[in-house]
């Protein structure tokens, strides 16, 4: 995996009237895993978006080397179609000719001709994390990525963050649950609220 990177310098979010946070101040390189922690509502999903570039900050800047993949509450799959085809679409746009094997990896592999609506929850989030590993981005932006998962599903996730951090890449977690991140750093919202 190439070299990447991920830094904010002095970054606010406002939503309406109110300033969530202002001055968080990051850093990471190939290897490193942040926790994001806070309560609901202190900004941690904005934050994420901020970072992925989907929301503009309030104030800062926000600096990236390498790819981004974001995971989150809106997995972006057709929900009529079977799983398998729903994943092929982005696996085509993104390149990827592996969809079958990254879905044996997530505990899928059963559940490629039901229709997408019809997942559970937790089969919903594991096929977000399918999506994502068919991009190949550097950097994961992971907002509440244990939502919905089972103690096997909270478990593969975890050791692909490990397998991902320790090839060269980056982790982030938006995530009030506990998780097991390789050496992570954490970054609490409420030390920045406004």
């Amino acid at each position: 995996m190439q070299d990447c990177s991920i830094s904010t310098t002095d970054l606010a979010c406002r939503r309406g009237d109110s300033v969530l946070f202002r001055g968080v101040e990051l850093e990471l390189q190939s290897g490193d895993a942040l926790q994001v922690t806070g309560t609901n509502g202190i900004g941690k999903t904005s934050l994420m978006r901020i970072l992925a570039g989907l929301l503009r900050p309030f104030d800062g800047a926000v600096s990236a080397k390498g790819t981004l993949a974001m995971i989150d509450e809106r997995p972006a799959l057709d929900p009529q179609l079977p799983l398998q085809k729903a994943l092929q679409f982005w696996g085509g746009l993104d390149g990827c000719n592996n969809v079958q094997q990254n879905c044996d990896v997530m505990g899928l592999g059963e559940l490629l001709d039901v229709p997408f609506r019809y997942l559970s929850t937790g089969q919903r989030k594991r096929a977000a994390f399918v999506r994502m590993l068919n991009q190949g981005a550097n950097i994961w932006l992971l907002d509440e990525p244990l939502n919905g998962l089972d103690g096997d599903g909270i478990a593969k996730v975890e050791a692909l963050i490990a397998l991902h951090c320790g090839g060269g890449g980056i982790c982030v977690v938006a995530s009030h649950q506990p998780i097991d991140l390789p050496d992570a750093k954490v970054l609490a919202l409420r030390d920045y609220a406004a």
